[in-house]
């Protein structure tokens, strides 16, 4: 791998991984809708990261999710669980953010905080195995 790919994908995990720490500490005292968004995006960070070492990428948010989807949920590389766990976020992000009088249940919102907590984990593990597997 490229050093300025390698660069790229440490930067995003690196980013996932403050993103994931911005939310856990949002969930004391943001709202919801807002920690909601946070979690969204320290996965995205993640899978975008995944994506690049894998030479892969895409400049749409349905791109991404169609690319992690194809390339390693369906391939038995990640858990079924956790593709459709990132969908459910994507899909609980936009309505957080665009559609008026959403709200989320904290207790909710703490439930997929530890899930994308283990999606990440897992995420990571597997975007350092691809990168030791290229050198």
């Amino acid at each position: 791998m490229r050093k300025e790919f390698l660069d790229l994908v440490k930067y995003r995990l690196e980013k996932a991984k403050n993103t994931l720490s911005d939310a856990k500490k949002y969930i004391k005292d943001a709202t919801p809708e807002s920690t909601v968004n946070r979690i969204y995006y320290a996965m995205f960070y993640a899978v975008n990261a995944l994506l690049i070492a894998k030479g892969l990428s895409s400049s749409k948010h349905s791109g991404v999710r169609a690319l992690f989807n194809k390339e390693f949920v369906n391939e038995g590389l990640v858990e079924k669980e956790f593709g459709g766990f990132y969908s459910e976020m994507f899909d609980n992000r936009q309505e957080g953010d665009y559609k008026d009088f959403v709200t989320f249940e904290k207790e909710d919102v703490e439930i997929w905080l530890g899930k994308a907590t283990k999606f990440i984990n897992v995420v990571v593990k597997l975007t350092n195995r691809i990168i030791k597997e290229q050198k």
